[in-house]
């Protein structure tokens, strides 16, 4: 049998593409958040997944692969409610737009597409899981932090470390995922319920809300 070497960047060096269980390579792939046209920087990391998919089966090593679509966020209740579409319907129409314009460019369609939606109780599981092992804690108004400060390896990916973390942001909170968190560099969990979510929440042990994007493909590549 014929094998891949990718550069490992946890390691930093060449390591073989080797099937986990020793039969079947399962790989997970971030895929589209569905709230508009994929554009051709959103594609290129698609393509990517495509060729790396191909090399490996044509190695003779049989493939499981699976592509999510992220149908809860800020952009997609946003977007949906400025067109006065539910959630559901508004998301139904980019995926299926997603799907045609893949199939255009002759990409092979995912083995399995969880969509972050229909697994929202598992990352409620897994929010509890990280909450009771101490990993993430509950703000007064019922959303969920993941505590970074809980985790020594952060960073080690990118080859950061906490200072360049918060002089990177410059020390203030500041995207859409901020809350009353410990932490500048805590991020979202469970988003707490607000009025400009309208209709697009779901109830957990922390009270009404939704995931915040960062747990969705954890959970779903768990599941």
């Amino acid at each position: 049998m014929k094998y891949l070497e990718l550069y490992d960047t946890l390691s930093g060096r060449l390591r073989p593409v080797v099937p986990a269980d020793g039969k079947t390579l399962g790989f997970y792939c971030c895929g589209p958040t569905v709230y508009g046209p994929a554009h051709i920087g959103n594609f290129r990391s698609f393509l990517a997944q495509d060729i790396f998919r191909r090399v490996v089966e044509l190695c003779g090593i049989p493939v499981h692969h699976v592509r999510n679509i992220t149908d809860v966020e800020d952009k997609t209740i946003r977007q949906s409610q400025a067109e006065g579409k539910s959630l559901k319907a508004f998301t139904e129409y980019w995926s299926e737009r997603f799907h045609v314009d893949s199939e255009g460019l002759g990409l092979l369609p995912p083995h399995q597409e969880p969509e972050a939606v229909a697994h929202i109780p598992h990352q409620i599981v897994l929010i509890k899981q990280l909450i009771e092992k101490d990993y993430a804690y509950v703000t007064e108004d019922g959303s969920v932090y993941f505590r970074i400060s809980s985790f020594a390896g952060y960073g080690r990916l990118s080859r950061l470390d906490q200072r360049e973390i918060i002089a990177g942001q410059g020390g203030s909170a500041t995207d859409a995922d901020e809350y009353d968190k410990d932490n500048v560099t805590d991020f979202v969990l469970w988003k707490a319920r607000k009025p400009e979510d309208g209709e697009n929440f779901w109830d957990s042990p922390w009270g009404e809300g939704r995931p915040g994007w960062h747990i969705e493909c954890s959970a779903m590549s768990r599941e």
